[in-house]
């Protein structure tokens, strides 16, 4: 029976028509596998699944996944996540009491490129310090659901640890809003209300995992806005709805304007206190990877 594979263009190109027709005639295709996006068995035989290239610095490793989760597609990360992902992998599947996500490493046509460059001097801090004088700010990503009309919507809000100013202000001003309007959020005066989908950023997952969000970049493409330097974990129902809606929820805020609040609905009555008084901007970020 032959396998019920899609394989992209995109793949094709990054890993040659001989290993893509060798994946379509079944030769490293599994029969069954868990999906790299909603962690659920799938069936090469009985189910349209996808192909999806995950390509660091100098490594590739293809993953498959339910084509209605996720079309075929390449991914970039980088190559401390990807051999992270590898590790979480082969440690799952030791004790092979269930489908796990079979996934192997192939060779690209050529070296892969990831660049990996920030809108601005900041980087992931998973408990924030306050920012002293002449250092720079560091990111605070929370992660939590948020209703819009009722349904919980997968949520991300960032808040930097001090002022972020357009390279070469030196005056201390904070630009943290501007600079994200510049790149297109829109700011927000209802929390209750779905922010419009921003063209070219997204957020990724791999393995279940929060690992960037990405932008465009300039040569094409994506490349890292943020990067976690290790791999966040999300609770279920966060991945839950973030792969329901193939979408996540950014809003960003100031410094010292959120903060951590310990519970979902608290963090909402921070972002409508924020949003009254014109401290929010936000964006809907597709889903890339998984």
């Amino acid at each position: 029976m032959p396998h019920m594979l899609d394989v992209s263009d995109e793949v094709r190109s990054e890993i040659g028509d001989d290993e893509a027709d060798r994946l379509l005639g079944g030769a490293h295709a599994p029969d069954t596998y868990e999906c790299t996006s909603c962690r659920t068995p799938g069936d090469t035989l009985m189910e349209p699944t996808s192909t999806v290239l995950f390509i660091g610095d100098e490594t590739a490793v293809l993953a498959f996944a339910h084509s209605r989760c996720i079309p075929s597609q390449v991914v970039p990360v980088s190559e401390e996540q990807l051999l992270g992902a590898v590790r979480s992998i082969n440690q799952a599947q030791e004790p092979a009491a269930a489908p796990q996500q079979p996934s192997y490493t192939v060779p690209l046509q050529e070296p892969a490129q990831v660049a990996a460059q920030a809108a601005a001097p900041v980087q992931e801090a998973p408990l924030p310090a306050p920012a002293a004088a002449g250092q720079a700010a560091v990111l605070g990503i929370t992660c939590g659901l948020v209703m819009h009309g009722g349904t919980g919507h997968a949520a991300l809000v960032v808040e930097p640890t001090g002022p972020v100013g357009r390279p070469g202000n030196t005056s201390g001003t904070d630009e943290f809003l501007s600079l994200l309007q510049d790149a297109g959020f829109q700011p927000l005066t209802d929390v209750d209300v779905t922010p419009g989908q921003l063209s070219g950023w997204s957020v990724l997952m791999v393995m279940g995992q929060l690992h960037a969000i990405l932008q465009p970049a300039a040569a094409g493409g994506s490349t890292g806005w943020w990067q976690a330097h290790q791999p966040l974990q999300v609770t279920d129902a966060w991945r839950v709805a973030a792969g329901k809606q193939a979408e996540v929820t950014m809003y960003a805020v100031p410094a010292g304007t959120v903060g951590r609040q310990p519970r979902e609905d608290l963090l909402r009555l921070a972002l409508e206190r924020a949003a009254a008084q014109g401290q929010v901007v936000a964006a809907s970020l597709p889903l890339a990877g998984t």
